[in-house]
C-alpha cells in the first residue's frame, strides 16, 4: 500500500501554506512538481556535468551523454520498449501530443475516419487533434 504521507514528503515545495492552508497541487498537465531525488540529480548535474549530449567528446559531454542514455535504458526497460531508440524525450505532454498527432495521426488516421476524445480533455491534447482532422479533411 502507498503511504500518502511519505510521497509528499519526498517534494519539499509541498511543504508550504497558501491562503493559510496546507498547498494541495493539481495542475500536474501544465507543470509537474520535482520530487527531491530530482531536485537533486538536476542540481548535481549542473554542478558536475553540465554540457550537451551527444554533441562533444570532452569528459563532461561524455557524462552528460552517459547519464542521458542512462535514463532512457531505464525508462526502456520499465516499458518493456524492444530498443532505447523507442524512447523519446519531450519537454512535456503538449510537445508529445504533438509528435504523436503529427506521427501517428498522419501515417494511419485517413479520409472518412473520426476522431474521438472526451468532452474533459485538456486544450494541449485537443488542438492537435483539430489540426490533424484539418490536414486529413475528416469531419
Amino acid at each position: 500500500m502507498i503511504d500518502a504521507q511519505k510521497v509528499k514528503q519526498a517534494f519539499p515545495i509541498l511543504d508550504q501554506l497558501v491562503n493559510d492552508e496546507p498547498l494541495i497541487y493539481l495542475d500536474n498537465a501544465a507543470t509537474t512538481q520535482k520530487p527531491e531525488a530530482v531536485l537533486q540529480a538536476i542540481t548535481d548535474y549542473y554542478h558536475q556535468d553540465n554540457a550537451n549530449v551527444h554533441r562533444g567528446v570532452h569528459t563532461l559531454a561524455e557524462r552528460a551523454t552517459h547519464s542521458y542514455e542512462g535514463a532512457r535504458e531505464k525508462v526502456r526497460c520499465f516499458i518493456h520498449a524492444n530498443e532505447t531508440a523507442e524512447v523519446l524525450f519531450t519537454r512535456g505532454t503538449t510537445t508529445g501530443l504533438n509528435w504523436v498527432s503529427r506521427s501517428y495521426g498522419d501515417r494511419f488516421v485517413n479520409e472518412g475516419d473520426e476522431i474521438v476524445i472526451s468532452y474533459m480533455e485538456h486544450h494541449s491534447n485537443i488542438i492537435p487533434w483539430q489540426q490533424l482532422a484539418a490536414r486529413k479533411k475528416l469531419p
